[in-house]
């Protein structure tokens, strides 16, 4: 994996983060997605080089196939073409599907799953060429069984799964390999939005009775690229509140 190029999107989130860290410690060339929040990923990469790592921060808007285009390009002429591809950007919506707006509805959608498909869809050709490629997408166990409330986000994060298993059938005779992670509750900035009530009540609902940490989503990523026999496969990070 040492020179494998990984572009990690929303790299400025506690997971994203995580699994940049984590694969530029196997000593992979990092590049750093974000879309906003620069800040977090320049931080990331910062803390990347400290320890003798190689990273890159790269913005771009995932929701739109010219951001998309863009951001490739850029990633590209800097680093080289992209050998392993993370697609972790997301964001979250919670609500009364009655109370939902078409377009917070939209945005959901496009953000979670619509920009997996074109990341996938443009860092494909290059991988089909070279007969090699690995893409990990990050789903939630919200798109395995769905929640109250987030009804847009199961639905995303459920044809995030999809598409890992139709790709995963899709690009194997061409040595790529595609599979999914779908995490639990984990201690990252987007479920501080969760009071400390709530996420106790989470954490003892799972088995393990806590909470999960980014690392150890990164952990299961860097197994998904290391293991050359997994495929099509959507690997539970959720201490067993989601299981079989």
């Amino acid at each position: 994996m040492k020179k494998d190029i990984v572009l990690v999107t929303g790299a400025s989130g506690g997971i994203g983060r995580a699994i940049s860290l984590a694969f530029a410690q196997k000593g992979c060339q990092v590049a750093l997605h974000y879309n906003r929040n620069r800040g977090p990923a320049q931080g990331a990469a910062k803390e990347i080089a400290a320890q003798g790592g190689r990273a890159s921060c790269f913005q771009g808007d995932l929701t739109e196939e010219e951001g998309v285009n863009r951001l490739f390009a850029q990633v590209e002429a800097e680093l080289g073409p992209v050998s392993v591809l993370v697609n972790n950007a997301g964001i979250a919506w919670q609500g009364l599907i009655t109370d939902m707006s078409l377009a917070d509805w939209r945005r959901v959608l496009d953000t979670n799953l619509t920009s997996v498909f074109l990341c996938c869809r443009r860092a494909l050709p290059g991988m089909v060429r070279k007969k090699r490629g690995i893409i990990i997408n990050i789903s939630s166990m919200w798109g395995q069984q769905g929640a109250s409330c987030e009804a847009a986000y199961s639905a995303a994060k459920a044809g995030v799964i999809g598409l890992t298993q139709a790709l995963a059938m899709e690009e194997g005779p061409s040595g790529i390999r595609v599979n999914c992670i779908a995490p639990g509750v984990i201690d990252t900035p987007m479920n501080s939005r969760l009071s400390e009530a709530e996420l106790a009540a989470l954490a003892e609902e799972t088995p393990l009775g806590r909470l999960g940490l980014p690392e150890e989503v990164a952990q299961a990523a860097v197994l998904l690229a290391e293991n050359q026999f997994i495929t099509g496969q959507t690997l539970g990070v959720n201490g067993g509140f989601v299981m079989g």
